[in-house]
């Protein structure tokens, strides 16, 4: 390491169309205590699910824009299954800043979980659709049965994480999607989370998962890849202490930013159940249409 690398932490920006993706911010913070965060939640323009691919690609690109130009982010996480899905490349092109998405990492946790090869996915309708799981498990050649869960995210949203009426829709979810696979002659033993949302709910998950199934939190997975993958960018121009995850943690009153397109209120309140921790003062921005 040459004397002119810099000891100032990483800045990473963190991208969802709300704010289940502090659920991955969460997991970053846990690995990379040392790096400093701006995360954005395009909640003017949720959902995403509902606009084309296009529009998607459009309002992601700003967002990526937003946290690179303006916050001087020198990675980004897109913790949004739909952006990652439908606009992970307009994302890189916007962007001179290395780009993780939620899916690859999500899926290569199952390949490494996996003995039948054969997998469950669980997700919002729209990350569903796309197929994206399906396609990176197949390419990681592994099977893939993919469910769309629509009502977790409203329980979740509505702080039911603990209730027994949640623990009773995903018990139905999961008896409807195993009894598929078993139609299907697959032999699934690893259920990957694709929503940002659903770790909040994975104790009532793994409870009622068949026993010995895997439970993959795709938040996790993309924390640990990214951990790789920043460290070994940043070792390049910082000092090794700027990577350490031993080493001092920046203040925690300028460690984390957020940021809201609308509701900056309903951000705050919800977004500390994501977070694990108060988000502080939420700041409005305005991206446009």
């Amino acid at each position: 390491m040459n004397g002119t690398a810099s000891k100032t932490p990483p800045s990473i920006g963190v991208f969802d169309s709300g704010f289940g993706g502090l659920t991955v911010l969460r997991a970053l913070v846990a690995r990379m205590p040392q790096a400093r965060y701006a995360f954005i939640g395009d909640t003017a323009r949720l959902p995403y699910g509902s606009k084309s691919r296009r529009t998607i690609a459009r309002y992601a690109a700003q967002c990526a824009q937003f946290l690179v130009n303006e916050q001087g982010a020198e990675f980004l996480v897109i913790a949004c299954n739909t952006a990652s899905a439908l606009a992970l490349d307009a994302i890189q092109d916007a962007v001179s800043v290395p780009v993780l998405g939620v899916i690859e990492p999500g899926a290569e946790a199952a390949r490494a979980a996996s003995r039948t090869g054969d997998v469950l996915v669980i997700a919002t309708d729209a990350t569903v659709q796309s197929h994206a799981y399906a396609a990176a498990c197949q390419a990681r050649g592994l099977r893939a049965l993919e469910m769309a869960c629509p009502l977790l995210v409203p329980l979740v949203e509505e702080g039911w994480t603990d209730h027994s009426v949640t623990a009773e829709v995903i018990r139905i979810y999961l008896a409807e999607l195993t009894t598929k696979a078993a139609a299907q002659g697959m032999n699934p033993d690893t259920l990957v989370l694709g929503c940002t949302h659903y770790p909040l709910l994975r104790p009532l998950i793994e409870a009622a998962v068949p026993a010995g199934m895997r439970v993959i939190d795709s938040a996790e997975a993309t924390a640990s890849t990214a951990m790789k993958l920043f460290t070994q960018h940043e070792l390049e121009k910082h000092s090794p202490s700027a990577m350490d995850p031993n080493a001092q943690d920046p203040s925690k009153q300028d460690q984390i930013r957020c940021f809201a397109t609308d509701s900056v209120e309903k951000f705050e309140r919800l977004g500390s159940r994501f977070l694990n921790r108060p988000t502080g003062k939420v700041e409005l921005v305005d991206l446009g249409g």
